[in-house]
């Protein structure tokens, strides 16, 4: 611990040769960072313009896609920071908010996976009821709901750790950022903590995805029974989302258990592993809608040409 006017500092101790490739990481996360925006923000853009793109279905992408800005900015600019820095630290305060917002932001993806698959099934398995019950109103609603919960849950045990009671006896985390490892900062983790925390995994993880699968599930049994080009629009909307739901679930499990399941992983397998959480799966939204997206494709490839014709003048 460093005591500078009253301050407890938290080491972060999950850098591997920091002095010897500090600038190697600092041009790969920010150029990761740099593509991480502009990749999530033109796909956002282009159903902003697009008139044809103003439907439900689209406009939950977007709203997925500012989240994945979101949740990438919960880490990259503290990440670069040190980089540059030559201690890696961050006060313990700054750790339990940036644990606060990682565990807000990304919660509320499996949400909005949720409602997406909601939509897709009324609007493939309901189709006469579509307008009457996606309405803007009933969007609103979902969106709201989507980010609301997750902040909520991510409150509690922000609060539970900013408690006198709490006490620590490390100052040292075996990671980059603060995520549930700030557990291990802790003497003894209180028992109601615990409990919460299972809890969240079943009410912010396991129920959305078992609601997702539910959803598609009916979809498919619809789809099969029915022709081939109400099977094409299911496969064309609904995979996408799919292959998203299985990265975020993978990222998820190992987000959760590399802190509470003792290993022997060096530290370098422990970085290289925990930068796919901030690399991989913010890059991996935007390539899959932008190409598997029919309609978000068709834009996207108009934009591109675009933009070619005018830098060639």
């Amino acid at each position: 611990m460093n005591n500078e006017m009253n301050v407890t500092y938290i080491f972060l101790d999950g850098y591997v040769e920091m002095s010897k490739y500090r600038y190697a990481y600092f041009l790969l996360m920010f150029s990761a960072y740099v593509l991480i925006i502009c990749s999530n923000l033109t796909i956002v853009y282009l159903i902003w313009v697009n008139k044809n793109l103003h439907e439900p279905m689209y406009v939950f992408i977007a709203a997925l896609l500012v989240n994945c800005v979101f949740y990438s900015s919960t880490t990259y600019p503290k990440l670069l920071i040190d980089f540059l820095s030559e201690k890696q630290r961050i006060t313990y305060e700054a750790c339990l908010l940036q644990f606060y917002f990682f565990y807000f932001v990304g919660p509320a993806e499996f949400f909005l996976l949720a409602v997406m698959s909601y939509d897709r099934y009324v609007s493939i398995c309901k189709p006469l009821l579509y307008p009457t019950i996606m309405t803007n109103t009933t969007v609103t609603i979902f969106l709201v709901f989507s980010w609301f919960v997750p902040a909520c849950h991510a409150s509690i045990p922000l609060i539970m750790l900013s408690s006198t009671k709490v006490k620590l006896c490390s100052f040292n985390i075996r990671g980059i950022f603060c995520n549930n490892a700030v557990y291990t900062l802790q003497c003894v983790m209180p028992r109601s903590l615990a409990i919460f925390g299972v809890f969240a995994i079943l009410d912010i993880v396991i129920l959305p995805i078992l609601f997702i699968l539910f959803s598609y599930t009916k979809i498919l049994i619809i789809s099969y029974r029915s022709s081939k080009e109400v099977r094409r629009k299911a496969a064309e909307t609904c995979l996408p989302h799919l292959l998203v739901l299985f990265s975020l679930t993978l990222l998820s499990v190992y987000d959760i258990c590399i802190v509470r399941v003792e290993s022997d992983f060096s530290k370098t397998a422990r970085l290289i592993m925990t930068l796919q959480i901030v690399l991989y799966h913010p890059l991996f939204n935007p390539f899959i809608y932008g190409f598997k997206m029919k309609e978000i494709y068709k834009h996207l490839k108009r934009l591109f040409w675009q933009g070619k014709a005018v830098f060639s003048k």
